[in-house]
């Protein structure tokens, strides 16, 4: 099945959504599930922490805090995928997973699905933004990112 041009689509893969058994990404989805997302900080020296840790790798400060960020960026990095590695997004091909740089968050990357995956223009260095899915038929919402059409692009698109 594939989507229209620009058209958001619902991702199924929320079996694989929701915090690890120990705890330590918990803070992370009960942000989402606030409408935040939410990466670790030190409280002594300042650094962005992403993945979660038990302590700052920098000052080695146990306990990072959990900060709200604007989530906002780049695509750092991205890449379509067309074969079902997992079942739960087999009938979701084409998709496409993009690394994105936060600008809010010390340049902080962060993983993520593309909502808009039929979107053939998409390229490194596209401003994009999170948006948070509350599925309901799940206990924990989803982080997608799309990208931010700017005005230039608008016109170019419609000189096409």
């Amino acid at each position: 099945m594939t989507p229209s041009a620009g058209a958001a689509r619902k991702f199924p893969a929320t079996a694989l959504t929701g915090p690890y058994a120990d705890g330590l990404d918990l803070p992370y989805w009960e942000g989402l599930r606030a409408g935040e997302l939410r990466l670790q900080r030190c409280a002594e020296c300042d650094l962005w922490i992403w993945g979660p840790r038990w302590m700052c790798g920098r000052c080695q400060t146990f306990d990072p805090e959990w900060v709200a960020v604007e989530p906002v960026g780049r695509v750092f990095s991205w890449s379509r995928t067309w074969h079902p590695f997992i079942p739960e997004l087999a009938g979701e091909l084409p998709y496409v997973t993009v690394l994105v740089e936060l600008p809010h968050a010390g340049g902080r990357r962060v993983l993520g699905l593309l909502a808009e995956s039929g979107d053939t223009d998409i390229a490194i260095g596209d401003a994009v933004a999170g948006i948070i899915q509350q599925p309901s038929e799940a206990p924990w919402p989803l982080l997608r990112w799309q990208r931010a059409h700017t005005s230039s692009e608008t016109e170019r698109g419609a000189q096409r």
